[in-house]
């Protein structure tokens, strides 16, 4: 389940960005300017249909989408921490 939650190119970066809250479709594109718009919403529908996110659409015109981590997602930084160590050391 975990790699199927984190396949795919940039799905660890855009986790790594909501560890540090709720943020926008935008804050993530902006955050993470090298990724397409394209890419990025695959990746948020991947994360939420695996309940690692989840997407809060806020009524209003125009409406507002954020973005935040489950306790799911939460549980990953052990995880995505030990992935970087291992790759740190390996340079």
């Amino acid at each position: 389940m975990t790699l199927r939650a984190l396949r795919g190119r940039w799905t660890t970066l855009v986790v790594r960005e909501l560890f540090a809250g709720e943020r926008t479709f935008g804050d993530l594109a902006a955050a993470l300017p090298a990724l397409s718009d394209k890419v990025l919403s695959d990746r948020l529908g991947q994360l939420v249909a695996c309940g690692v996110v989840v997407r809060v659409r806020e009524p209003g015109w125009p409406s507002r989408v954020r973005y935040s981590l489950t306790s799911r997602g939460h549980a990953l930084r052990g995880v995505l921490d030990a992935m970087w160590v291992w790759g740190a050391a390996a340079t």
